[in-house]
């Protein structure tokens, strides 16, 4: 490009400013020290010849007459001062443009546009022959000059301020920490609304279920005398068969896990299974099982949880904790402000961790004095293959065989008991490997011999102020069955269909036990939809009751 010049006096060499060898940390700092020196810097008084070399493109020389002290001359010195750092600036943000390869972009081609537009007004006859000659400077032309330049300076500063955004990597890193702090805020908040939600059909009974039970309790006391109480069988004590335990209030669930068993079990008439439920609905779920008899020879006891007299307060920790005030506060005193201020403790506040139908797990060696192992089944799980196999498994002298959940850090100790507390610390290690309740099988010999029933008493009177734990089976059962836990095949027991979308099929398929742990339970509306069939083949909708219902399988 062409160098402007007044005539032939005081013409400065070029002199390099910028080198394509100079790394790009440099070039930002100097493009940050030169933004805040044109844009604040109001010092007229440096008049030293200077000369600055543009990328290749155009440069500005200073080679007016010295000034002296005509206040039109300084004023000139001024209006060229902020011309040629304008200048140096746009060319630098030019040459910082071909550094980042965007020699092509609009912006690019402004750069140029601007510093050419700068050389080609000190270029224009009429200013050249003004700012040439000895006489005095002409004050008009000069106005026009400082209007021009303003003009263009004006731009400048408008373009490098759009431009600083892209080129300074600060502001783009701030910008990005901004962006990532906003949409986690919004994360933070999804998440809280979809746990106060979750809580809420937690605590809530679909419509179907209601009906059916209803529906059921309505057939039993219309036909009092076809649904007698029968005698015991001798098959439920009968130790040499497979003994299921399954404790629920609910109907359409307890069905599906006993189809399902049955469906898949190679000798049928050899299972057994010991419902337990409450006393609301333990009619409902004696006519269900009236009107739909198990197939294939299978066995069924249905039991109330009442018919276990052992089962009192003076006896239980656990029901004398959950029915003191303090405790119901703690699940059903949730004001929809408050309840999601706290989302990784939303899932203890599950109002069915008070049922005693939750705890009565611990208690299966009384409950079934006469039975040396059971597999206990959770009311949300399905059978996918013959499970015999789970009573012939070498538990090594260990009481409970159960699938482990850790992987990484994920589902150790640390995340269900309270580390804080000595009583924890000295025990138990924080790292230790959980495992999962839902489809544990159980030596109730060695159960009874390492008295592990007094163990959770123990443990659950110490945490009635919930100090060693927040709530739940799972942390008392780590505590209960610590060291006396066989790991067994993952195959054997697949979780997180009640939560998590991303479990592999091909896991699921190879499953024999598939477990919808989590909110998302399958009769429910907000069941994962790619899952649910998983479930639903097992409905018996040929049930009129169920159809009745309409619980939309």
């Amino acid at each position: 490009m062409a160098v402007i010049g007044r005539g032939s006096r005081g013409g400065s060499g070029i002199r390099s400013m910028f080198s394509y060898r100079i790394f790009v940390s440099a070039i930002l700092t100097f493009l940050f020290l030169a933004t805040i020196s044109v844009l604040f810097s109001s010092n007229p008084n440096n008049h030293h010849d200077t000369a600055l070399e543009t990328t290749g493109h155009a440069s500005m020389p200073r080679s007016f007459l010295e000034l002296n002290s005509n206040p039109l001359e300084t004023r000139l010195g001024l209006i060229h001062k902020q011309a040629t750092d304008h200048l140096a600036l746009v060319n630098a943000y030019s040459a910082y443009a071909r550094k980042l390869k965007i020699d092509s972009s609009k912006q690019l081609r402004t750069f140029d546009d601007l510093a050419q537009d700068f050389l080609d007004l000190q270029l224009k006859p009429s200013y050249q022959a003004a700012f040439d000659s000895d006489g005095p400077v002409d004050e008009d032309i000069l106005r026009q000059f400082e209007k021009e330049v303003k003009d263009k300076i004006k731009v400048a500063r408008t373009m490098i301020v759009e431009a600083k955004e892209s080129y300074d990597n600060q502001l783009k890193i701030q910008k990005l920490k901004d962006t990532i702090f906003a949409v986690n805020e919004l994360l933070v908040k999804a998440k809280r609304n979809g746990a106060f939600a979750s809580l809420i059909a937690a605590k809530s009974t679909p419509k179907s279920l209601h009906c059916l039970a209803m529906r059921l309790m309505e057939e039993r006391i219309s036909h009092p005398d076809k649904y007698k109480d029968e005698d015991p069988k001798p098959e439920f004590e009968d130790s040499t068969l497979y003994h299921y335990a399954i404790f629920s209030d609910n109907v359409i669930a307890v069905a599906v896990v006993v189809n399902s068993a049955i469906k898949n079990a190679e000798e049928p008439w050899k299972h057994v299974f010991h419902i337990v439920t409450d006393r609301m609905n333990v009619a409902a779920m004696k006519v269900y099982f009236k009107m739909r008899p198990l197939v294939g020879g299978a066995h069924i006891e249905i039991k109330s949880v009442e018919d276990f007299k052992f089962l009192k307060p003076s006896y239980v920790p656990v029901l004398k904790q959950i029915e003191s005030a303090k405790l119901q506060n703690f699940y059903f005193q949730n004001r929809a402000e408050n309840a999601t201020k706290d989302v990784n403790g939303m899932k203890f506040k599950n109002p069915k961790f008070l049922s005693i139908l939750n705890h009565l797990r611990f208690y299966l060696p009384e409950m079934y004095p006469n039975l040396h192992r059971i597999l206990f089944l959770d009311d949300d799980v399905v059978i996918q293959k013959d499970l015999t196999a789970l009573w012939s498994i070498d538990l090594n002298g260990k009481v409970n065989g159960a699938v482990e959940t850790c992987f990484g850090p994920f589902h150790r100790y640390d995340q269900y008991l309270n580390f804080s507390n000595p009583l924890i610390t000295e025990k138990f290690n924080p790292k230790a490997c959980a495992w999962a309740f839902g489809m544990n099988i159980f030596d109730l010999d060695a159960w009874r011999r390492e008295q592990l029933t007094d163990q959770y008493h123990y443990w659950q009177k110490l945490n009635k102020d919930r100090t060693l734990w927040k709530s739940g089976t799972l942390p008392a059962g780590l505590i209960t069955f610590h060291s006396t836990t066989k790991s067994l095949d993952r195959s054997w027991h697949v979780l997180g269909l009640g939560y998590n979308p991303s479990v592999s099929m091909d896991e699921i398929n190879s499953a024999a036990v598939v477990h919808f742990n989590g909110n998302m339970k399958p009769w429910l509306d907000i069941a994962l939809n790619q899952f649910k069939n998983l479930w639903t083949k097992y409905v018996d909708n040929e049930m009129e009751y169920v159809q009745a219902c309409n619980f939309g399988m």
